[in-house]
């Protein structure tokens, strides 16, 4: 035993520092005063170290005793230091949860509900109708030759007509194309000598007009049968049954003469009014009539340039803007408001 120190001073200084420490730990707030505290106890300057100095002042049968009595000491505060830790922990996590809890009694934050744009809304509808008596949809390039858009079509470069489709030129050969009639000649290319050929063709078309029922960008939907023994009753009868599924079933149809450079005999569409039921209103103008469409037989010169035979086969064709039809259907009054995004407006189409 050493004569500078007993074991029973040496057992209650380390019983002291256990309480000590203890205490201490228990009266920590949170994670970082845990920190200090813990170097405070079990650092290199901390009370631990402080009490295994008296290790030099014993015997040396004294040492291993007094060793392993540290060891304990070391080992409870480590075991408190890691239970306060936990806590901490515990409740770092709980006030995380609780700062993010979300109140479901309160109202919740109503989102905008979006809606079809009016134009997508007729052309489904028109796609839909087409392709129930067998037709097939296909689309084309937007910026088009010069050869597809006019000199197939049968509109030569010194021909009048052009001068209806003041038209969008990238370059001398290259155009923003003015109506989806090109693809009636890409099509018929593709497919020839095939028959019965029934296709629409959707999509953008530009030209350089501006008013309150134009714009330089619109949307057209073309049509195309081409067989043998094709009439002019084939088309009245495609184009009545269109009417009456897109403007209701009491509307009637009539064709007057007209010219269009790729069709012969040509003629322009008119339906009923489905406003006034053809009594005569703002609407119709008082004609008790509505213009829809342009539509004629195939020119024989577009069929042969196209890979068909006039002589033994034929076809009707037709396009019409979905903008009107659009305009028409809806009840809108300036075309312009399918293209200003007024949200007010696409509201109404939920």
């Amino acid at each position: 035993m050493s004569n500078l120190v007993t074991r029973e001073k040496l057992t209650r200084q380390v019983e002291l520092m256990g309480e000590d420490a203890a205490q201490l730990i228990a009266q920590t707030r949170h994670s970082k005063e845990l920190g200090e505290v813990r170097i405070k106890l079990l650092g290199r300057s901390g009370s631990l170290n402080n009490l295994l100095k008296e290790m030099g002042q014993l015997a040396a049968e004294d040492r291993p005793w007094y060793g392993e009595l540290c060891n304990r000491l070391r080992e409870e505060v480590t075991r408190l230091l890691a239970a306060q830790e936990e806590e901490f922990t515990q409740r770092e996590k709980e006030s995380t949860l609780l700062a993010e809890k979300i109140d479901l009694t309160l109202p919740g934050q109503m989102r905008a509900r979006g809606s079809w744009h009016p134009v997508s809304l007729a052309q489904e509808q028109m796609e839909s109708i087409f392709l129930g008596i067998g037709f097939s949809i296909v689309t084309g390039p937007e910026v088009e030759t010069d050869y597809y858009n006019f000199q197939a079509m049968n509109i030569p470069k010194d021909h009048p007509a052009r001068e209806m489709q003041d038209t969008f030129y990238l370059t001398d050969d290259l155009l923003l194309r003015t109506h989806t009639s090109p693809m009636q000649a890409r099509t018929m290319e593709r497919f020839a000598p095939q028959i019965p050929l029934k296709v629409i063709v959707p999509g953008k078309t530009y030209r350089r007009d501006e008013d309150a029922t134009h714009t330089p960008m619109f949307h057209q939907i073309e049509g195309l049968y081409v067989d043998r023994d094709v009439s002019l009753a084939h088309l009245k009868g495609v184009l009545l049954h269109f009417a009456r599924e897109m403007f209701g079933r009491e509307r009637e149809i009539r064709l007057r003469p007209s010219f269009f450079p790729f069709t012969e005999p040509s003629v322009e569409v008119d339906i009923s009014c489905f406003h006034c039921g053809g009594t005569g209103c703002r609407l119709c103008k008082q004609t008790g009539w509505i213009e829809i469409l342009g539509a004629g037989m195939v020119h024989p010169h577009v069929l042969q340039g196209s890979g068909y035979d006039p002589e033994e086969v034929n076809g009707f064709a037709f396009g019409l803007g979905i903008d009107r039809v659009a305009m028409l259907k809806f009840g809108l009054d300036d075309l312009r408001a399918l293209f200003t995004n007024d949200v007010r407006l696409l509201k109404t189409f939920h």
